[in-house]
């Protein structure tokens, strides 16, 4: 799905009209915004465990639910915002989102109490969610066929640069200047300019524009393709190994292995560092090792890693090397799924529809109903066994994983049948499926 510039001519390329030029700029854009997400959604951790907790009076089992009320809200939103902009307009919903989530950024630094902070994240869960669900479309949208997994693994990779690599470090290193509070606002203000750009560079697909070579599928066939159904379970696993880690990681590194604030914020990081370079890499393989083989041996290695984990000490280099590889196979199993394997089962017209569901069956109960188990289980057994929690995760992702359809345009060798209309779509019209 390229653009053509109407007013720019075409894009010099051998693919015959490829705007190359805005699929680089808008991927570029939604790889920032997608980062801020992740920074405003995962510093509430490391504050968390560093003294905003204790602060605030709160429990463990209050992170858990603070981490899953956002994440449910998160599902929601993305399930039905990203329906409406597949009828209505990518811009109109994904502009104010951003922009809305980083003013509740800076407003979870003024809450003094949990009511307070649940209803601000909750808010915050919902303007988040169209990010993801209506920027994969949109990412999707801009790229070429052959480089849709690797610009999908782009756009979601800085989610956990952002998020699980920058902000440990970034909110422990800022403590010691300023207080949790101020943290919140600093890290809010850049996705005002990041909603501005967007505004500024995303164009709209022809299905939106209702261009007579678009046709809209309709919205009963979004589950013919049974990529759909598998991808809403084998995404549920993902972001219940991810969140539970993410979410229980900071307190389990202090509260039971004892580890400082500083000692806490570098171990943490891993999961970032190992999650960007999984959600880069790994889709990026998947385009031509395919999307099913990819996704099974990422869960596999996660699984292992996470297993060896659970049995080491506290050698900060041993703990940072086993969770950064535990991070970078369950990032990169997220990653394929919620991208290219359901972007690529979804009926044309129907992009953002598909991965709003996806993603939101994902967050709902991965990312939202999993950390506030994972809360209840630290609270009543202790904190080290939410990790073996996050493990069934990705002991189940490897079965679901087995019996995904392989949608990997070199792979499937440009059939059709029942990969996708959009690649149907895409070979005869190689201008793409967005206006100017």
């Amino acid at each position: 799905m390229g653009f053509v510039d109407k007013k720019a001519g075409p894009a010099a390329s051998p693919n015959g009209g490829w705007d190359t030029k805005y699929e680089f700029r808008v991927i570029a854009l939604l790889t920032l915004a997608f980062g801020l997400v992740g920074l405003d959604r995962w510093v509430l951790p490391p504050l968390f465990a560093a003294g905003m907790g204790a602060d605030l009076g709160l429990t463990p089992g209050d992170l858990g639910n603070l981490v899953g009320v956002l994440g449910i809200a998160w599902g929601v939103s993305a399930m039905v915002l990203g329906g409406l902009s597949d009828r209505f307009s990518r811009r109109k919903i994904l502009v104010p989102a951003v922009a809305l989530f980083s003013v509740l950024s800076v407003l979870s630094g003024l809450a003094t109490t949990l009511l307070g902070l649940v209803v601000i994240r909750a808010v915050m869960g919902v303007a988040e969610g169209p990010v993801a669900s209506v920027g994969i479309a949109t990412a999707v949208e801009a790229s070429h066929p052959k480089r849709r997994g690797m610009n999908n693994g782009i756009f979601q990779c800085s989610f956990a640069l952002f998020g699980m690599a920058l902000a440990p470090i970034l909110a422990t290193q800022m403590l010691r200047f300023m207080s949790w509070r101020y943290v919140f606002a600093v890290v809010g203000i850049p996705g005002l300019i990041a909603a501005f750009l967007l505004w500024r560079t995303v164009r709209e697909p022809a299905t939106i524009a209702q261009r007579s070579d678009a046709p809209r599928a309709a919205f009963k066939d979004m589950f013919k393709h049974r990529n759909v159904a598998l991808a809403m379970l084998g995404l549920l696993c993902a972001m219940t190994g991810i969140f539970v880690l993410s979410a229980m990681m900071p307190s389990y590194l202090t509260g039971f292995l004892k580890l400082n604030a500083q000692q806490m914020g570098l171990v943490t990081a891993a999961i970032g560092v190992g999650g960007f370079i999984g959600q880069f890499s790994l889709p990026a393989i998947s385009d031509h090792l395919g999307r099913r083989t990819t996704t099974v041996i990422a869960f596999a290695v996660s699984a292992l890693f996470l297993w060896a984990f659970i049995h080491t000490g506290q050698s900060l280099g041993m703990l940072f090397a086993l969770l950064f590889v535990v991070s970078w196979a369950n990032f990169g199993a997220l990653s394929i799924i919620a991208g290219p394997i359901a972007a690529e089962a979804a009926p044309l017209g129907l992009i953002s529809s598909v991965t709003g569901v996806v993603v939101g069956a994902g967050e709902i109960f991965g990312g939202g109903v999993a950390p506030s188990i994972a809360g209840g289980i630290a609270n009543g057994y202790g904190l080290q066994y939410t990790l073996w929690f996050a493990m069934a995760g990705q002991l189940l992702g490897i079965l679901v994983a087995l019996f995904f359809k392989e949608t990997a345009p070199r792979r499937v060798g440009g059939s059709t049948g029942e990969v996708s209309e959009l690649d149907e779509y895409e070979s005869k019209h190689p201008e793409g499926i967005a206006g100017p």
